[in-house]
């Protein structure tokens, strides 16, 4: 006798995608997202990090300010968040900034082995590393479909007693070494530390196709007087 069917002789699969199909009936407008297999439904972030790329000085500050709240130290290595530059390039394709998108279909999360990698619903959903489940294995980052893969720690570094796990943006959900509060309802310190604001949040979730929805103009009037295109 097979003892996921109760006495109705259902089983768990044929239960979850039936409510899945109800749900899609009687809820389209929900935030829940189910997974391709309906085997658990994830809600989307509370919170999502937006840049602008023509704005964007090339400072690092936000990769700096990002890994001394989380490590402690000033690292761009340990950055959750990412500024590439190509000095043979011009403006504005010499620079890029790469950060975690919470997407709303995380496919790290699903990718996961140990569960350490969930949608934390005490923070709002943010999709966060449980540094004591973490093996290290790195699935969460061949899964990763952006260009910015999770910051892996080799066991040699000096930073991490050791320790080898992955890290992601956590909306500075997480930071140690900060005594700010952070989450979607709190600061994000890339965000506070940009000196030309070309780093924000929001709570809308964006366009998940493509790029436009999280590279986005942050510019306004005064940035014409730079010869910065005010619109996209």
């Amino acid at each position: 006798m097979d003892e996921s069917k109760g006495k109705t002789g259902w089983s768990r699969r044929k239960f979850l995608k039936a409510s899945m199909a109800l749900g899609i009936c009687i809820g389209g407008g929900s935030n829940v997202f189910w997974t391709k297999d309906a085997q658990a439904a994830i809600e989307v972030c509370g919170g999502y990090i937006l840049v602008d790329t023509k704005k964007c000085q090339g400072c690092i500050s936000c990769m700096l300010a990002c890994s001394l709240v989380h490590e402690g130290v000033e690292s761009p290595t340990l950055s959750r968040i990412q500024v590439m530059q190509n000095s043979f390039a011009k403006w504005p394709d010499d620079l890029s900034i790469d950060q975690c998108r919470q997407c709303k279909n995380p496919q790290c999360v699903e990718a996961c082995p140990t569960g350490a990698l969930a949608a934390r619903k005490d923070f709002g959903y943010v999709r966060m590393v449980d540094e004591e489940k973490c093996i290290g294995c790195g699935q969460c980052v061949q899964a990763c479909p952006q260009t910015l893969k999770r910051v892996m720690v080799m066991p040699e570094d000096q930073y991490n007693n050791g320790l080898w796990y992955s890290r992601k943006c956590d909306l500075c959900a997480h930071t140690p070494f900060w005594n700010e509060a952070g989450g979607p309802g709190g600061k994000q310190a890339c965000v506070e530390v940009c000196p030309v604001k070309a780093i924000a949040f929001t709570d809308k979730l964006p366009d998940q196709d493509g790029d436009s929805g999280y590279k986005v103009n942050l510019r306004d009037r005064n940035w014409y007087k730079l010869d910065f295109p005010v619109f996209k």
